[in-house]
């Protein structure tokens, strides 16, 4: 993908076809068992709109660029950059820190709320092969080809560890996922749409995760080129909670 710049960050909420649903109308809400509560039908998004003049966006084009970040959140539950100065794509740690952070006239913040499908059953998606959530906002004179490019998107989540879970993303550019605090998946670059897949039962070792356990899930994504943006989540979690 690749020109007007925003950053997105979601709050993830999804659940199965297990006792956790909502009635229709009705908002979140704790089930019997006095779980936190949990939302099946949407994503709540922090958007962040840039300038195309951040030198991180609309530079690069066509490079992967894997290991960006360290293999752990920092204590904010941010990325962490791994590198003493600039990267093929990134121009340094203080560029990077803005990414996903509310940054005073480098970005602006919004919200938005975006739609979970469940199908078939047991699977939950967000799909969206034109992902443009601030076209019409943010900076004015950013869109290009009719769109507000360049945003990342943040989620943070939770999820209670069953066994047999795999998380999916599909899309453009940057995907870091961190499943309990770890780094599970790096499709760093500014590039084509890519895929990426976590088995968390064969991963279950080197993440940390033990069944029956409650983990957090966090996906740090980068629209950082014009002309296309895709971004698809795929995963058979069958409850995120809300946070």
């Amino acid at each position: 993908m690749r020109v007007a710049l925003a950053s997105i960050g979601f709050v993830m909420t999804a659940c199965g076809s297990s006792s956790r649903a909502t009635p229709d109308g009705a908002g979140p809400s704790a089930d019997a068992s006095g779980d936190p509560p949990v939302s099946c039908t949407q994503l709540t998004a922090i958007v962040r709109d840039f300038r195309a003049d951040h030198p991180d966006f609309e530079k690069a084009t066509s490079t992967n660029d894997r290991g960006i970040a360290e293999l752990h959140l920092g204590t904010d539950n941010k990325p962490v950059y791994a590198h003493a100065g600039a990267t093929p794509t990134v121009s340094g740690r203080a560029s990077f820190d803005q990414w996903f952070r509310d940054v005073p006239g480098i970005n602006m913040r919004f919200e938005e709320t975006l739609p979970l499908v469940e199908g078939p059953p047991g699977t939950f998606t967000f799909d969206d092969q034109a992902f443009f959530p601030l076209d019409g906002k943010g900076w004015p004179g950013q869109e290009i080809y009719g769109h507000n490019f360049l945003f990342t998107t943040e989620i943070h989540t939770s999820f209670k560890y069953r066994g047999g879970e795999r998380f999916q993303f599909n899309g453009d550019d940057d995907v870091l996922v961190f499943v309990n605090d770890r780094l599970a998946l790096d499709l760093g670059g500014v590039h084509v749409a890519q895929d990426g897949t976590i088995d968390f039962d064969a991963r279950a070792s080197e993440l940390g995760l033990q069944v029956g356990s409650v983990y957090s899930l966090a996906v740090f994504h980068a629209e950082r080129h014009t002309d296309q943006s895709h971004f698809k989540m795929v995963t058979s979690i069958d409850c995120f909670i809300l946070e």
